[in-house]
């Protein structure tokens, strides 16, 4: 029986769509790309020609009114995810948003006001990786014995001051941009949120933005997860999952090579310097497809729903801590009482 057709809306020609999130809708199973906005009627056009997506509009909310869109996928700057997402699910329209789902835990909470026969999800692509969902598998197996510490880095060099990631106003700096992957980590390997976080932050002095920032974040029970991300720093990306046991080890978590195998290391520590490290080769996959596929069969009702608004809200409660760490330099509270 053929898979009935999900039919999506770009918003806007933002790279992380043309050239991945695009891409990756447009081979899966299911999905039908019909439209895409942007601005700039020649540049939506431009797009629209180079990746065979049959109609183009110049301004977002021309696309918002189209009948034939069913979801939408908004990959705008920061500070306009919330506002363009509740236009889209007031035009009846469901959405996948780019993360950070918003510039703040407060803003984060208007998505509560969206229809309960609608549905927002954050655009978190790792989650739907089989590289994660295998990662989890062995955690919650207690292969690794009891979890102590979920250890992430991620970073990347940019000093670009027109580049989004550079600006404010915007969202821009490392924890909105990057440092939200080590969080969601952290909360899906733990299956738990922290109480309470404390960070350091290191701040550029042009551009205002944290271009190296790291976290401690405690989940009670012992466990514990810590990140640095970094902005103006030599690329590299990495997660340990310290066990009592043994330990995982992913080696590309976050942006995954598309078309690609990925590795998983297990190591028990009895030879040190990975002397006894064993691997796990996982398929290639593209997780912009997978998560396509997946929000796809919760909108036409052939699954639920693995993380709403709830989800999205309290990630970005986990950012404000860490700002207000940064502010008062001690231990902030996590408040984590989200209804969904």
């Amino acid at each position: 029986m053929a898979t009935k057709t999900t039919k999506w809306g770009i918003l806007s020609t933002a790279r992380i769509g043309i050239e991945k999130v695009i891409p990756g809708l447009m081979k899966a199973n299911g999905v039908e790309v019909v439209a895409i906005a942007s601005r700039d009627l020649a540049g939506a056009q431009e797009a629209a020609s180079r990746l065979g997506i049959p109609q183009a509009y110049g301004s977002y909310d021309e696309l918002l009114a189209d009948p034939e869109v069913e979801v939408i996928y908004n990959p705008l700057p920061n500070n306009m995810h919330v506002p363009y997402t509740m236009k889209a699910t007031e035009a009846g329209k469901h959405v996948l948003c780019e993360k950070p789902i918003a510039l703040d835990g407060d803003e984060a909470s208007l998505l509560l006001d969206v229809p309960s026969d609608l549905y927002v999800m954050e655009a978190f692509m790792v989650r739907c990786h089989p590289q994660w969902q295998r990662a989890r598998e062995i955690v919650l197996s207690g292969e690794l014995g009891d979890i102590l510490l979920v250890q992430s880095a991620f970073a990347y060099n940019n000093s670009d001051p027109k580049n989004i990631r550079n600006q404010l106003a915007t969202g821009g700096g490392a924890l909105m941009d990057i440092g939200c992957y080590p969080i969601v980590a952290a909360r899906y390997f733990l299956e738990k949120d922290p109480v309470r976080v404390i960070s350091l932050v290191d701040r550029d002095p042009t551009f205002g933005t944290d271009r190296l920032t790291s976290a401690l974040l405690d989940f009670g029970g012992g466990q514990r997860a810590e990140f640095t991300v970094a902005t103006q720093s030599v690329p590299y990306q990495r997660i340990n999952i310290l066990g009592t046991s043994k330990r995982l080890e992913m080696l590309i978590p976050f942006n995954a090579p598309l078309g690609g195998e990925t590795v998983l290391r297990l190591d028990d520590g009895k030879v040190l310097g990975d002397g006894a490290l064993e691997t796990e080769v996982i398929p290639a996959c593209d997780q912009y497809q997978l998560q396509g596929e997946l929000f796809s069969r919760v909108v036409r009702g052939e699954e639920e729903l693995p993380y709403g608004t709830g989800d999205a809200i309290l990630n970005m409660r986990i950012i404000d801590a860490i700002f207000r760490s940064e502010a008062t330099e001690v231990w902030e509270t996590v408040h984590t009482s989200v209804s969904d």
